[in-house]
């Protein structure tokens, strides 16, 4: 599967946490769990120099799946 250069913050929180109301408290939930564990939070930081985007570059978004111990295909499947 290839990777894609940048993924829409709203999609992969959606994606992540599937028992969301909607978008919005998907990202919530996703930005609680990025404060609550400052490696993760460090690691983002350092792969995109720009923090206020609307979508997630792909070094971040591999970090995101190794943090939610995840491979691309079953993110795809979700």
């Amino acid at each position: 599967m290839k990777l894609r250069r940048t993924y829409l913050k709203q999609t992969v929180a959606s994606k992540l946490y599937p028992d969301s109301i909607n978008a919005n408290s998907a990202m919530q939930a996703l930005r609680r769990e990025i404060r609550a564990t400052p490696q993760l939070n460090q690691l983002l930081q350092a792969a995109c120099r720009k923090e206020k985007l609307h979508y997630y570059t792909r070094k971040q978004f591999l970090i995101l799946l190794d943090h939610f111990c995840i491979t691309q295909e079953e993110f795809e499947l979700l």
